[in-house]
């Protein structure tokens, strides 16, 4: 049921550990991708999104600010037990919100190519071809927010 889903901006550095809680068993545990490779030192200059399922957190994602025009969705990580939900797209929508509102005309994100599907419902179109990163097949894509 989806009727008890919150997605909102984490208040930082209070709920970091939450995040990081995520982060760690969907990447690290269950991706095998190195710590110092998702906890990069970026987080505190990132708004962080935090997803709570029946008050349980069950996702997040970072909005990173590459410039005035360009922003970064990076880290969408959503637990296992909660996927299949919608979970991850309701908190790319909420990222895409958060980063119209600061009147930032592009955003980028290197999806993981399997949910590259979830990025192309929002309107992200893939731009050139598949990389590795972390030794996870990846696509940049991108959308604009003007128009």
């Amino acid at each position: 049921m989806m009727s008890n889903l919150t997605v909102r901006v984490a208040h930082i550095p209070e709920e970091l550990m939450e995040i990081e809680k995520i982060r760690r068993v969907v990447f690290q545990e269950g991706q095998g991708v190195e710590q110092d490779l998702d906890f990069d030192g970026l987080d505190e200059i990132c708004d962080q999104l935090i997803a709570h399922l029946n008050g349980e957190c069950v996702g997040t994602a970072r909005i990173r600010y590459l410039d005035d025009q360009t922003a970064k969705i990076e880290r969408l990580a959503v637990l296992e037990m909660a996927r299949g939900q919608g979970i991850g797209q309701k908190i790319t929508k909420e990222a895409l919100e958060v980063i119209a509102s600061k009147n930032i005309p592009e955003v980028v994100i290197n999806a993981q190519e399997y949910v590259k599907g979830l990025y192309q419902k929002l309107g992200f179109q893939q731009e050139g071809e598949v990389f590795e990163e972390a030794g996870i097949r990846h696509v940049k894509m991108r959308k604009s927010l003007i128009g």
